[in-house]
C-alpha cells in the first residue's frame, strides 16, 4: 500500500485514522492488503475504544481528587480568615457570640429524647432521611468516664427485627408497584372515557341535526 510506504507515512495515516480522517477511498486499497487491515482494524479498536474511555476515566478520577484539594484548600482559606480576624473581634463580642450559640444546653434527638450539650441544633424535614432503625444506643448505668463500657450483646439487629425490616422493605415495594400501576390504570381509564364521551356528544349532535332536518 503506498500510504503506508514507510515509517512517517504510516504514521500520518495511523494518525488520520483516529482523528476520522482516513478517507473510504483509502480503506478500499487498504482491504486489498489483509495483513495490514486487520493491523489497522486492531489498531483503531485499541485507539477509539480502549484508549479513549480510559482517557476519559483518568479525567474524571483527576477530577474528583481535584474537587477535594479545592474544597480542603477552601476550608484553609477559610480558616486562615478566620484566624487572622480572631485578635480584632473585642472580649465582649466574642463572649455575647458564645452566649448565643447556647452551648450549655442539652440538644433534642426528638420530642422528650433530651441528648448532649456542646453542640448545634440543625432540623430538617422528618421525610429528608427516612430511618427504621434507631442510631443512638443507650445503656444504663453510671456514666462515669472511668466506668467500663458496656458491651452489646449482638453485633447486629436480632433475627426477628432482621425479619420484620425485610418484611416491611417488601411491603413498601409492593405498595409502591401498586400506587404506579393504579396510577397508569386511572390515566387510561381516563383517556377511554373522555373518548367514550367525545363520541356520545358527536352522536347526539348527529342525531340532533337529524331532528332538525326531519321537522324542516
Amino acid at each position: 500500500d503506498p500510504d503506508f510506504a514507510g515509517i512517517p507515512k504510516s504514521g500520518v495515516q495511523l494518525i488520520k485514522m483516529t482523528l476520522g480522517m482516513f478517507g473510504g477511498v483509502h480503506y478500499d486499497i487498504l482491504s486489498e492488503y489483509p495483513a495490514l487491515m486487520v493491523a489497522a482494524v486492531c489498531y483503531i479498536i485499541t485507539t477509539v475504544v480502549f484508549m479513549l474511555n480510559l482517557l476519559i476515566a483518568q479525567l474524571t478520577c483527576s477530577y474528583q481528587a481535584t474537587y477535594l484539594d479545592m474544597v480542603g484548600f477552601a476550608r484553609l482559606n477559610r480558616g486562615k480568615i478566620i484566624t487572622e480576624t480572631m485578635p480584632s473581634v473585642s472580649k465582649r463580642r466574642w463572649e455575647a457570640f458564645i452566649c448565643s450559640l447556647r452551648l450549655d444546653e442539652r440538644l433534642e434527638f426528638g420530642v422528650g429524647d433530651i441528648g448532649l450539650s456542646g453542640g448545634l441544633q440543625v432540623l430538617e424535614p422528618a421525610s429528608a432521611h427516612i430511618t427504621t432503625v434507631d442510631m443512638i444506643r443507650r445503656f444504663g448505668g453510671s456514666t462515669s468516664p472511668a466506668a467500663q463500657w458496656p458491651q452489646e450483646e449482638g453485633t447486629g439487629l436480632d433475627e426477628d427485627e432482621d425479619r420484620f425490616d425485610r418484611l416491611e422493605k417488601i411491603v413498601e415495594k409492593a405498595m409502591k408497584r401498586m400506587s404506579s400501576t393504579a396510577r397508569r390504570k386511572h390515566g387510561q381509564a381516563g383517556g377511554s372515557s373522555s373518548g367514550l364521551s367525545s363520541a356520545m356528544e358527536k352522536s347526539s349532535d348527529s342525531a340532533g341535526s337529524i331532528g332538525i332536518s326531519g321537522s324542516e
